[in-house]
């Protein structure tokens, strides 16, 4: 048996070869997931890792923000990788797979175009389970502090005097 066999895992070869995958955005391997174009990876769990890069996506395509980075939406859905969450989180990704499929792509994920995820997602936006990530998303996204400067968002104020003497109309996004 040879070195390489022994290893767990997958070689640096592997990892580059899933990472350069035309259209991918993340590169998924046993038990983690990372994005190819930045700086960060997050272990999965309880949830596959090609689920996670689901819920991530999924979660850019309900609160798209441009400057946000892919680490922050991961960090909102990292809630969802327990052994109490997964099963209905793997079955409410299937279904969204399911219905991508049903609009002629080959998974959700695989769904190239940001108006075509967005038009699958309409037509799921009434069940249970895409109803549990929105509204987990308003917390786990907008909740993060170090989100809270991208949105021109200096934290709560009352223990510095308030808003009218602390920037109550400085910001230039509105």
């Amino acid at each position: 048996m040879t070195t390489q066999s022994k290893q767990q895992g997958m070689t640096r070869r592997q990892l580059l070869s899933r990472s350069i995958a035309a259209g991918a955005t993340f590169v998924v391997g046993p038990n983690f997931i990372a994005g190819i174009n930045a700086a960060w990876a997050m272990e999965t769990t309880a949830l596959k890792p090609a689920s996670m890069a689901t819920l991530i996506q999924m979660a850019r395509d309900i609160y798209p923000h441009d400057q946000v980075a892919d680490e922050f939406y991961a960090l909102a859905v990292k809630g969802y990788d327990t052994v109490d969450a997964a099963p209905d989180i793997e079955a409410g990704i299937a279904a969204l797979d399911a219905a991508a499929r049903g609009k002629g792509h080959a998974s959700y994920i695989d769904t190239g175009w940001e108006r075509d995820r967005v038009d699958i997602l309409r037509n799921i936006e009434g069940s249970a389970f895409f109803q549990r990530i929105r509204g987990g998303l308003v917390t786990g996204l907008y909740n993060q502090k170090a989100v809270w400067p991208l949105f021109g968002y200096e934290g709560e104020s009352y223990s510095q005097g308030g808003y009218i003497d602390r920037g109550f109309d400085d910001i230039n996004w509105i």
